[in-house]
């Protein structure tokens, strides 16, 4: 996306046009431009992250940036995970007042806990376990999944590694939990998964591409 293109974007942010299309989401201090839906408690924030840890709940993203509808992107998100945490990056997805996203894909935030689905797996569509991530990311220390969209494709990095890409076949029907599981266009969203878990996520950024 040229400069130009970018700013137009941008033109309805509170925020400055982004160096090599980079955008920040998140503004490390508070839930602006941020919703969260059922147990808003789960989701706090704490040294410029935001921190899940509670009962089940998502925080999506609702500011202007794209007017929270995304197609073709980049995303990176700093995380962070406690030992046995479970948590989720959501994209193509939209807000809803309960229960686990029904639209759009997840990617899986997990290390170390007993859903045998491990970090950066597309959830439930490509699925990577502890052989692929464990060499690559730990608990308690912060690790990047980058999430590339273009067309029908998905690639899935972790700390600059890519664990996964997928390309949706034309036949596509979703996954047997989810019907619409499917490149789409759509919001982000942080998953907060249960109360014993705790996940952090910092450095949201955007590349509209």
């Amino acid at each position: 996306m040229k400069r130009a293109t970018l700013c137009i974007f941008l033109a309805m942010a509170p925020l400055a046009c982004a160096q090599n299309g980079w955008i920040s989401l998140f503004n490390g201090k508070d839930f602006t431009g941020w919703k969260v839906n059922e147990n808003t408690g789960t989701f706090r924030i704490k040294d410029g992250a935001i921190v899940s840890h509670g009962d089940r709940s998502h925080c999506f993203y609702v500011g202007p940036v794209g007017n929270h509808d995304f197609k073709d992107f980049e995303l990176k998100v700093d995380v962070k995970t406690e030992p046995g945490s479970n948590g989720g990056i959501y994209f193509h997805t939209a807000y809803q007042d309960a229960g686990w996203p029904d639209k759009g894909f997840e990617v899986q935030v997990n290390n170390t806990h007993s859903d045998p689905i491990k970090s950066g797996s597309l959830y439930h569509v490509k699925d990577i376990g502890t052989e692929v991530v464990s060499p690559i990311v730990k608990d308690n220390e912060w690790f990047t999944e980058d999430i590339l969209v273009k067309g029908k494709t998905v690639t899935i990095k972790l700390n600059g590694k890519q664990v996964v890409q997928w390309t949706q076949p034309d036949d596509w029907k979703g996954t047997h939990d989810f019907a619409q599981r499917a490149i789409d266009h759509g919001t982000i969203a942080l998953q907060g998964h249960d109360p014993k878990s705790t996940v952090y996520y910092k450095n949201i950024q955007i590349k509209p591409l």
